[in-house]
């Protein structure tokens, strides 16, 4: 499996929603995830809206996205959660991950 971190800024005046609609993924998001390869993902948010993704796929990242964008409850997703996010510029949050490095891992 391969680790992937990534970075996406949520609207200071949207975290408390943005957290509230993560509580009900919609179902059929959530088996779109895992049947296109995201495993233990996990979002993790600074108080100023600063955010970390985390997840596990069997292929590179760009496989995973690649699966997802196939996916139309993806696009509905995005859509439904743009506006939360900073400095998208007409892209859907899911186009706009800032994938990280990984420099240590402790196994």
């Amino acid at each position: 499996m391969r680790r992937v971190g990534f970075l996406l800024k949520v609207r200071p005046d949207k975290i408390e929603e943005y957290k509230a609609r993560h509580k009900t993924v919609w179902p059929e998001m959530l088996d779109a995830l895992r049947r296109t390869g995201w495993h233990n993902y996990s979002l993790f948010m600074r108080d100023d809206g600063l955010l970390f993704g985390y997840l596990q796929t069997p292929e590179d990242f760009q496989a995973a996205l690649a699966g997802m964008s196939k996916e139309e409850i993806n696009v509905k997703w995005q859509e439904f959660m743009a506006p939360f996010f900073e400095n998208l510029m007409g892209a859907h949050a899911d186009q706009s991950m800032v994938e990280l490095e990984e420099v240590f891992h402790l196994d």
